[in-house]
């Protein structure tokens, strides 16, 4: 293998008592140039920090004098630079309090010889650029931690429970380079989630690359995520960078992980491993340093079961998961989200703000699109209104909690209705009022409206049956006798 880059002068210590397992990888490492001294209990592993600093510790959880989160805890940042946990026994709890303190990332057992290569690369590339003293490293850990940005996506905005353990969660994973997993409803802001956690990374100046497995057809998906060579299969006219090439550098969110190909998991798993790809139709290894986010709707654990999901791509994924609670369960963030996508949406010269009664429909709705189903009934409800928004501008028909809608949420505020209007007549002034809003954009209505274009064609086309209908209807002759 290649020797990396400063690796003459990275030092590490390898703190485990599995002489078994270090013997190895301590020997293998040596030959690649990384000077690797080892201490099997925190004792000596305190006396050889005491003696020497140190750019990298790996140490385990479970020593034979205590647990190795003592040594992260207690050890001066001027003398260990990164610290990186490995266990055979990991839990979220644990991982929760490896991050606490920092650590660039945790490992589980058994290692492989390329995941440790991929981790010295990883460290070494956040080393040599900032050429950051260990004094101002020790400074820096003496600092307060910065407060989350309040402007880092509008969908992560909230001070709920739930939104404030999610800020702690991104912050502490953005510290270091550790997998993250995350978990929620549609809607519900996973994708601004990930872009957050690279924003508060070293990494932000790196590409924020999103890619969804369950967006591209099978056949092309080895393509996209990995690149192909000129020539590679019918249609291959020139190279063709994947996925994990453009995003190198920052961090990559695989979305809907979960849709993935069984054949690419294996792939996918090499590449977590080694730190590098190998293009459709290529033979050799393409190193990338991207920083992994994977995202998912669905419970993994059912596909896991049902064989649909690798069971070791899971573990390598799952090592620091983050859940978004669906926005009905956390209501008291709604008003906040509101009025910030009502400055989002206010017209030159025009100012929206919700009445009381639209803020209390609001609050009543269950929410099943959640957040972004939010923001679409906001934006509608400014096209309908003249600035002040009441409840019938949110055309909110269903999912409400413990209750329908009130009647006059259904019309818009168009004047007084016959006594006895039938629905389908208040359903057809809410669309021709969204076209006309929408200046005939039919796409752009549809999506207001919260239906497909298909429907909203659909719905078109009946009412213009009906109105046919009536225009035959001849009326009946009149007897003057």
């Amino acid at each position: 293998m290649k020797r990396l880059p400063h690796t003459e002068d990275l030092r590490v210590l390898w703190v485990d008592d599995d002489q078994e397992l270090t013997g190895g990888l301590v020997d293998y490492l040596a030959g690649q140039g990384y000077r690797v001294d080892c201490a099997p209990d925190l004792a000596d592993a305190r006396r050889q920090l005491q003696q020497a600093c140190y750019d990298l510790v790996l140490v385990d959880l479970d020593l034979p004098d205590g647990t190795g989160l003592s040594l992260i805890r207690d050890t001066p940042r001027s003398q260990a630079r990164e610290f990186v946990v490995v266990t055979g026994h990991g839990n979220v709890g644990t991982a929760v309090q490896a991050l606490r303190h920092q650590v660039f990332d945790y490992l589980m057992k058994p290692l492989e010889l390329a995941e440790v290569d991929n981790l010295l690369a990883r460290v070494s590339h956040a080393r040599s650029p900032a050429k950051t003293t260990r004094a101002e490293l020790a400074t820096q850990q003496q600092e307060p931690a910065a407060p989350f940005p309040a402007d880092a996506s509008s969908l992560m905005l909230g001070q709920s429970a739930a939104m404030r353990r999610v800020h702690d969660l991104l912050k502490r994973a953005a510290a270091s380079d550790i997998t993250v997993f995350i978990q929620g409803e549609s809607g519900t802001g996973k994708e601004v989630a990930a872009n957050c956690l690279h924003r508060l990374s070293y990494r932000a100046d790196g590409p924020f690359v999103a890619f969804n497995c369950a967006a591209i057809s099978p056949a092309l998906i080895a393509s996209e995520l990995f690149g192909h060579e000129k020539g590679s299969f019918t249609g291959a006219l020139r190279t063709h960078r994947g996925i994990f090439e453009r995003a190198d550098g920052g961090t990559l969110l695989l979305d809907e992980i979960t849709e993935m190909p069984l054949d690419l998991q294996a792939s996918l798993l090499r590449v977590l491993e080694t730190g590098a790809v190998v293009r459709v139709g290529g033979d050799r290894d393409l190193p990338i340093n991207v920083r992994i986010v994977a995202a998912t709707n669905r419970e993994p654990q059912h596909y896991v079961e049902q064989g649909r999901f690798r069971l070791d791509l899971y573990y390598r994924l799952q090592v620091f998961p983050i859940e978004l609670m669906p926005l009905r369960e956390r209501i008291e963030d709604i008003p906040q989200l509101a009025r910030h996508f009502l400055s989002q949406f206010a017209a030159a010269g025009k100012d929206y703000r919700l009445s009381e009664s639209a803020e209390a429909m609001l609050l009543r709705h269950t929410w099943p699109g959640n957040v972004r189903e939010l923001r679409n009934v906001i934006e509608r409800a400014c096209l309908l209104s003249g600035g002040i928004i009441e409840a019938e501008h949110l055309l909110l028909q269903s999912g409400i909690a413990g209750a329908s809608a009130p009647a006059q949420a259904q019309v818009p505020p168009s004047g007084p209705k016959p006594a006895g209007k039938l629905l389908r007549n208040a359903e057809q002034d809410i669309i021709m009022q969204t076209l006309a809003a929408c200046g005939g954009n039919k796409t752009r209505a549809a999506a207001q409206l919260g239906v497909s274009v298909k429907t909203l064609y659909n719905k078109l086309k009946r009412l213009e049956s009906k109105d046919a209908a009536q225009q035959q209807i001849q009326p009946p002759k009149v007897n003057k006798e």
